[in-house]
């Protein structure tokens, strides 16, 4: 069994070729797609996060409102860039989020991508300092917010307070049991995700690896995937830890399939930068049922993860993204061995 959910950027633009055209218009999709995803059987609805762009960019919001008009499906973030959060009011956040939703809450956290602007969590009030991209910032954010969503007390109440305490020092509110098993740290490299298992968090892995090995993508993060499985091991955790990876896949079923997606099949793993040094991205699935699952059947990394995340095109609409869900769900699913 594996659950597979979609993974939606947010993007909104005033373009007559966008069902998007305003924050508005991805927020409340965002919503409606939830809602459908678990119409048709998925198992999940993610959502990235990007700060002065036209995407979206505070998630808890909208993980509340889809967990308040669903009732299964995980709603989930890939990822939050912890460079910009303050802990223990993301703790609060998360915690409200993740009792709306019935514990349904899967956070996903990390340094996070390039940014639309410089050193843009330095607006949000954090001058880190001999950290020149952040990232000891965002594991220091990240370890804090750990910590404060156990439920253990550390703040020493008023001795006058205006409502009573209970005993003891306090703790955020509210707390939501179970939360700190259900976060994901975005791992790019092999060595992020080992340092992810030391850390008890699960394995957040995208359709772009920090690295090249020049084997293909799919094998690259396969390794990946069992570095962190032995790295958990070794460390010694009571629970099973979750890995997911992020795909586009796009069966062609239809004549809308084609026109949009048709000119992407037979494509190719692509080695760039990002962040000044070699990535390496995954290639895009494109193509009829058939060809499709034989495609998938060979990705090593899909074959290693518990959970799929596919990436959708949020511009495209609601219901052109829940046909896109229904397919991958009830037709390719099956043939794969995923349900």
């Amino acid at each position: 069994m594996k659950k597979i959910g979609f993974l939606s950027f947010g993007h909104w633009s005033d373009s007559p070729h966008s069902q998007t055209r305003t924050a508005a218009d991805t927020l409340l999709q965002s919503i409606e797609l939830a809602v459908a995803a678990e119409e048709v059987g998925a198992d999940g609805a993610y959502f990235r996060v990007h700060h002065f762009a036209s995407q979206l960019g505070s998630p808890f919001p909208l993980l509340a409102a889809a967990g308040a008009r669903t009732s299964r499906i995980e709603l989930g973030t890939g990822v939050i860039d912890m460079r910009y959060e303050n802990p223990l009011y993301m703790a609060e956040d998360a915690g409200a989020a993740d009792l709306i939703s019935g514990g349904r809450l899967q956070l996903g956290v990390s340094r996070g991508s390039p940014e639309q602007v410089i050193d843009g969590y330095r607006y949000f009030g954090y001058e880190p300092q001999g950290d020149p991209d952040g990232a000891n910032l965002a594991r220091e954010h990240t370890r804090r917010f750990l910590e404060v969503i156990e439920g253990t007390g550390f703040a020493n109440p008023n001795p006058r307070p205006m409502f009573p305490n209970p005993p003891g020092l306090l703790r955020i509110e509210p707390h939501s049991p179970g939360l700190s098993d259900r976060i994901w740290w975005g791992a790019g490299s092999r060595a992020t995700a080992e340092w992810t298992a030391q850390q008890g968090m699960n394995l957040m892995s995208s359709t772009l690896l920090t690295e090249d090995t020049g084997v293909p993508f799919h094998q690259l993060q396969a390794e990946q995937i069992q570095r962190f499985r032995d790295a958990w091991k070794a460390a010694g955790h009571s629970r099973e830890p979750r890995v997911s990876v992020s795909r586009s896949i796009f069966p062609i079923v239809s004549d809308q399939d084609r026109a949009y997606f048709g000119s992407a099949r037979g494509g190719q793993d692509q080695v760039g930068y990002i962040d000044g040094g070699v990535a390496r991205f995954g290639k895009t699935y494109a193509g009829e049922p058939e060809q499709l699952i034989k495609e998938l059947a060979d990705d090593e990394a899909i074959a290693a993860a518990d959970t799929l995340l596919l990436t959708i095109p949020n511009q495209l609409g609601v219901d052109y993204n829940a046909h896109l869900l229904e397919t991958v769900v009830q037709q390719l699913a099956p043939e794969l061995g995923w349900r």
